[in-house]
């Protein structure tokens, strides 16, 4: 493939399968020539991955949006006494996915919430628990580190014992989201009142350490240097050096809407989003999954960005509405026969997969 000669020397090295540095990432954030790091990311992907692109069929649980953290960049929290607030009830739960049901390929949940500032551990626990008794069948992936850590910090138990519990009541996946960027300064700026980004990877760690798989995700595009990109990418790296337990990566742009942030940072541009999906495929070199989140990026570039190293669009996700009160764009849902036009317009064989990438079918 093309490429200029002040990049020939990071071509070489990924085609030889040799670990970018540091300073290979910075160099190609600062990268303009798209075509041709799309195709490097791509021809990573297909050597890794093949044609497959794994999707699921599945419900978000967003059990509530009251939240004690006031993250600036965050559009769905929300106090106690503000309009819009809810907490839904153990029966409200099941409702909820009662009526996602009607998909007769329903396969598993995604459970996330704010951190309440009244609820206890047993709260989460308890609706966490009716889920996996009401449907058994559906995998259930959820909560973040964020929220393992507050579960931590709120029933007084050591990480394990929560991450135990939550293992018996029927968690199957941690959910990747709360990592946004893991760098101190961007943390104590944006969301100080949630977990350190030594505690998100504390989590995590400790979640392998039993068998339970988690995902790890990016938000940037907003206060985040390009620096504090890459540093955050090589953390991941050096996790899944340590771990082997992340599944996949998400990339998360930062979305403006009804965000404190948004007062003064604007959203990111298609190219810089699909920048950041080829860079975060060649720097993970140990992370199989990149994810497309179509939620986020819209579904035109989710579709584009499975070829930039992309192999992973996420789901049908049914009712989405944490990144919908932030301005997304994306429809809140879409059919499994949408998902499966959009990847095989790519030219990808649409694989559906439960929550720990375990093939459920593949469509041909």
């Amino acid at each position: 493939m093309y490429c200029s000669d002040k990049y020939k020397d990071i071509e070489k090295k990924v085609l030889s399968g040799e670990r970018l540095s540091k300073e290979d990432g910075l160099r190609l954030f600062a990268c303009t020539d798209i075509a041709w790091l799309g195709s490097l990311a791509d021809t990573v992907r297909k050597r890794k991955c093949g044609d497959q692109v794994y999707y699921n069929v599945n419900c978000h649980v967003n059990l509530t949006n009251i939240c004690i953290s006031h993250c600036k960049f965050c559009a769905f929290g929300r106090d106690k006494e503000d309009r819009g607030a809810y907490a839904m009830s153990l029966e409200a739960a099941l409702e909820t996915v009662r009526k996602a049901m009607q998909d007769p390929n329903l396969a598993g949940l995604h459970v996330v919430s704010g951190l309440h500032p009244d609820w206890s551990f047993e709260d989460y626990l308890s609706r966490l628990a009716a889920l996996h008794e009401a449907f058994p069948s559906l995998y259930l992936k959820g909560f973040t580190g964020v929220e393992i850590t507050h579960f931590a910090k709120i029933s007084g138990l050591p990480l394990k014992e929560v991450l135990l519990k939550l293992q018996k009541a029927g968690l199957q996946a941690i959910a990747g989201g709360g990592a946004e960027i893991l760098s101190d300064r961007v943390r104590r700026e944006l969301c100080p009142n949630k977990a350190t980004a030594e505690e998100w990877l504390e989590a995590a760690r400790t979640a392998h350490s039993i068998g339970l798989k988690s995902n790890a995700s990016m938000l940037y595009g907003h206060i985040e240097t390009m620096e504090e990109r890459v540093d955050h990418l090589l953390t991941l790296r050096a996790l899944q050096d340590e771990t082997g337990g992340l599944q996949t990566f998400i990339c998360f742009p930062f979305l403006p809407h009804n965000t404190e942030l948004g007062k003064t940072v604007k959203q990111t541009s298609i190219w810089d989003d699909l920048r950041t999906m080829a860079v975060s495929r060649l720097m993970l070199d140990n992370i199989r999954n990149i994810k497309a989140y179509w939620v986020m990026l819209t579904v035109p570039v989710a579709q584009l960005a499975l070829g930039f190293g992309a192999n992973d669009i996420d789901g049908t996700i049914h009712k989405e509405r944490i990144l919908h009160d932030a301005g997304a764009a994306s429809p809140t849902s879409l059919s499994e026969d949408a998902i499966i036009r959009i990847i095989r317009e790519a030219g990808r064989i649409p694989v559906a997969c439960d929550c720990n990438f375990n093939i459920l079918r593949e469509i041909v």
